[in-house]
């Protein structure tokens, strides 16, 4: 499962899930996968997802590497 903070950042600029694929060309379906952690997106897309709310991918996207 895949970590991220695609759902805060979309929701701070005030996006829904709709919005939000529309305005990079995926569907509803795909942001709320993703957001879920069960889909795991290209750079690309990951890109256009920061774009889409103002953020950088280390914002949305990093995840602190879990010791153990």
């Amino acid at each position: 499962m895949m970590r991220n903070k695609v759902k805060i950042a979309r929701t701070q600029v005030n996006l829904t899930q709709q919005q939000l694929a529309e305005k990079i060309g995926v569907t509803r379906q795909t942001i709320s996968l993703i957001e879920k952690g069960k889909y795991n997106p290209t750079l690309k897309l990951c890109l256009d997802i920061c774009y889409a709310v103002n953020k950088t991918l280390d914002e949305v996207f990093w995840v602190e590497k879990e010791n153990g």
